[in-house]
């Protein structure tokens, strides 16, 4: 296995050209379990530690860029307002040593339906930047995941940030585990309330073979919202109407049995998450909507 270090991102694309096999590795956290258990053995590894561009993050009037490398805890400790979903989920990765270390570009890269990040990426409409020699594109996160482990990557390509609009509402993530901390997702969900646009995306993780939203789910709440005239008067969100929502969120996972949970154990958690997550974030919009008119 030959080791590649580009000492910056042109060096970094250049070896990706001539190597388009090289595994990109920055923090390693998840390449370097694979090669340990001998899931993977790439001719090539490609070591982005040195490029710092991909650790800085730069906040827009709309938007926050986030470098593939900037590490969970950075995300935490800087982002919170701005991408208070992405946030919470940075919470839940493994230990503080491991978010000390991993980012985003990882999850992306790795495209394992169990990753944390992805079901705040997808609730809040995230964008890939993605670049080779040949040039720079922006990838929709709904496109991004093509199969299990598998992304809308071309072979030269390496991901150099995520575009992230800054949050608009309230935002949650839920995450089902064995344990507190140092586990695989058994399956998490994200929800993210626009008011801006009037609608509700949604993400899941773990409880298909890629991390999906609950679109059915979305196109019911967001009607029933709308109708309901709900964004203007503030109602309390009723029981049979988050139970719908719910289940809908149920029906859109496609999960399979394994040594963490069943399938039919996911769906019912994604269920249970997806009530939980709409109630808090719903109460916390109708709170800060009642501080305006106060205000006003």
């Amino acid at each position: 296995m030959d080791f590649l270090r580009p000492a910056n991102w042109e060096e970094a694309l250049a070896a990706k050209a001539e190597h388009p096999t090289a595994v990109p590795i920055a923090g390693g956290t998840d390449v370097m379990v694979e090669i340990n258990f001998d899931h993977r053995r790439p001719e090539y590894l490609l070591d982005l530690n040195r490029v710092g561009d991909l650790y800085e993050w730069e906040v827009g009037a709309d938007s926050v860029r986030l470098g593939a490398s900037v590490p969970y805890t950075r995300i935490m400790e800087n982002l919170r307002g701005e991408l208070p979903g992405l946030s919470l989920a940075s919470h839940t990765v493994a230990s503080p040593q491991i978010r000390n270390r991993g980012g985003v570009g990882g999850n992306l890269g790795t495209a394992s339906p169990a990753g944390d990040a992805h079901p705040a990426l997808l609730a809040a409409g995230a964008e890939v930047e993605a670049e080779s020699v040949r040039g720079s594109r922006r990838i929709p996160i709904d496109e991004f995941y093509t199969g299990v482990k598998r992304n809308a990557l071309a072979p030269d390509e390496l991901i150099r940030a995520v575009h992230i609009k800054k949050a608009d509402g309230p935002q949650q993530y839920s995450k089902v585990g064995t344990r507190n901390a140092m586990v695989i997702a058994v399956c998490a969900f994200g929800l993210a309330l626009h008011p801006e646009t009037r609608t509700v995306r949604t993400g899941i993780g773990s409880a298909a073979p890629t991390p999906v939203r609950a679109k059915a789910a979305e196109e019911f709440l967001n009607a029933a919202l709308d109708e309901g005239g709900f964004w203007e008067n503030g109602k309390i969100i009723t029981p049979s109407l988050a139970k719908q929502f719910a289940d809908l969120c149920s029906a859109a996972c496609n999960p399979i049995d394994d040594v963490r949970g069943t399938a039919s154990y996911r769906r019912h958690a994604v269920g249970i998450m997806a009530r939980r997550t709409l109630t808090w974030t719903w109460e916390s919009y109708r709170g800060s909507a009642a501080r305006t008119e106060g205000v006003a």
